[in-house]
């Protein structure tokens, strides 16, 4: 019997190493002799443990990591496709302590399957979602969406069944869906790692958003630093179309639907929703004033549902084991799970998909392990560049967007960014300053100059002159940013500079001209 290998092509595992190793075991099977497949899947998300290599033995699959190159003949020597003892040994790698405590939905394939292969989509459960919608009305899918409770996991946790009502609402000659995956934030890959670990899922959500709202073209916006993803996804659509899952007739239904895959040129400011419109119109990446909505006039001024990769991608379970199913996941407003990613000065480092309602010191401390370097946590940035940065003081705050907004933080898309005592805060909240007025559209005056006047009001109080006034003056400026600016890179910004602050003061107390320069 045919031997299976897991050995991921996840870009994180690539990044270490896993494309030498998948070389190392493919010549290792080749010189042996042996009965053995390579698979190349997605990443399990246990990024401190890749590149992690599994094997399907009687008993479960069993994982090794991290490996390198040099390690696979040693493998071989210990018997490893039969679950061998090794140093690299890691036992059933879904009873590891870090993967066993997840609520896995979203990412219930991802690191699984053949990321390319449907009839490993099919055999784990994937199309019974979209089975489902064409047999279902559309305003039928809409309230099962709703009443699931899904927010969007992009940032701004929108309700997703209000969005796509509105849309199916909307009377026109033609709709859209446009999924939004131009993600820019630091300590975020969740989208990353879907569309390169299970790519069909996203494709099937979007063909139910497009069942629900009478949109017939979809469009996946992908940051061009993702190249494995836009790849990964370019083939997925092409694969999916040739089956008959998009096309003119989905699953043989009379809904047409299709998808085109479009890659960004890198703006940090096109993952706001009206300049990636913009950018897919082929104009400059600038924010559009609200009103209309896109849902009622979006992309080439049509009623278009705009929605992040996790979101489409949530939508398939919803469909296939009811909305009460996913809603009995979570905690107040927030229903269902989150994939939150760890990142920065973390032990273990990865993607933990999750209720929402679990604290933020379990997920750092716990889940996390605390900081790689050994040293005591400082703070946590959480919700990318322009999330707060949170305390330690502060992580018994649940993970739900009211919580957190009522601590003036963000979920955002669920990246959290360890730091370690040795942190500079002042620093910190210069650099939000500074990312802003790099990353600005220039469309309005409070991003575009406040942003800099920020770095040079900071820069002020880094080197001690007038202090207490430039700190009234960052407050003022920050007022101004978070009350004026046309969308949020401007609007968020003062959110890690005002957290910094107010939780970290001793750090923006005069300092010497060697402090100042360091």
């Amino acid at each position: 019997m045919t031997v299976k290998i897991y050995i991921p092509k996840d870009a994180a595992a690539l990044a270490l190493g896993a494309e030498k190793v998948a070389k190392a075991v493919a010549a290792e099977i080749a010189a042996r002799g042996l009965d053995a497949q390579i698979v190349r899947n997605g990443t399990r998300g246990m990024i401190w443990l890749e590149p992690l290599v599994e094997v399907e033995t009687a008993e479960g699959r069993v994982g090794y990591g991290p490996v390198k190159a040099a390690d696979v003949p040693s493998l071989f020597d210990a018997n490893f496709l039969s679950g061998g003892a090794h140093p690299r040994s890691l036992g059933k790698v879904e009873e590891l302590p870090f993967f066993a405590k997840q609520t896995r939905l979203t990412f219930a394939r991802c690191g699984v399957i053949d990321p390319l292969s449907l009839d490993d989509y099919r055999a784990h459960g994937g199309l019974r979602g979209l089975e489902k919608a064409v047999a279902t009305t559309p305003a039928q899918i809409v309230q099962t969406v709703t009443d699931s409770g899904l927010r969007g996991r992009g940032g701004a946790g929108f309700p997703t069944g209000i969005k796509w009502k509105t849309v199916h609402d909307a009377v026109a000659d033609r709709k859209y869906i446009v999924c939004n995956a131009d993600e820019g934030d630091s300590a975020t890959f969740a989208d990353r790692m879907i569309m390169e670990g299970d790519p069909f899922v996203l494709i099937e959500g979007m063909a139910i958003a497009g069942i629900a709202t009478g949109a017939t073209k979809g469009f996946v916006y992908i940051r061009s630093e993702y190249p494995h993803a836009i790849a990964t996804m370019t083939r997925a659509v092409e694969i999916a179309r040739r089956a008959g899952i998009l096309g003119t007739t989905v699953l043989g239904s009379p809904n047409a639907f299709d998808i085109e895959i479009r890659s960004g040129a890198g703006a940090y400011v096109c993952g706001e929703e009206t300049s990636l419109l913009n950018s897919l119109e082929g104009k400059r990446g600038v924010v559009r004033a609200k009103p209309p909505l896109p849902a009622i006039q979006g992309l080439f001024g049509k009623p278009t549902v705009i929605n992040n990769v996790i979101s489409l991608a949530s939508v398939p379970v919803i469909m296939d084991r009811g909305s009460e199913f996913y809603r009995d996941f979570g905690m107040g407003r927030s229903r269902g799970t989150i994939p939150v990613q760890l990142a920065g000065n973390v032990r273990n480092g990865g993607l933990f998909e999750v209720a929402f309602g679990i604290t933020l010191g379990e997920l750092v401390n716990e889940i996390g392990g605390g900081t790689a370097s050994g040293r005591p946590v400082k703070a946590v940035q959480v919700g990318g560049p322009l999330g707060a940065y949170f305390p330690v003081s502060l992580f018994d705050t649940p993970f739900d967007y009211e919580a957190f907004a009522g601590k003036d933080g963000l979920i955002g898309h669920a990246g959290i960014t360890v730091f370690d005592d040795t942190a500079d805060m002042l620093k910190q909240a210069r650099f939000a300053m500074e990312f802003c007025a790099i990353e600005s559209c220039g469309k309005c005056t409070p991003c575009r100059i406040g942003s800099t006047r920020g770095v040079e009001t900071l820069d002020k109080v880094a080197a001690g002159i007038e202090p207490q006034k430039n700190l009234e003056l960052v407050a003022d400026l920050c007022n101004t940013m978070k009350f004026g600016s046309l969308c949020a890179l401007g609007g968020f910004t003062p959110y890690p500079v005002m957290s910094a602050l107010t939780h970290f003061p001793e750090d923006f107390a005069p300092r010497t001209v060697a402090e100042a320069a360091e």
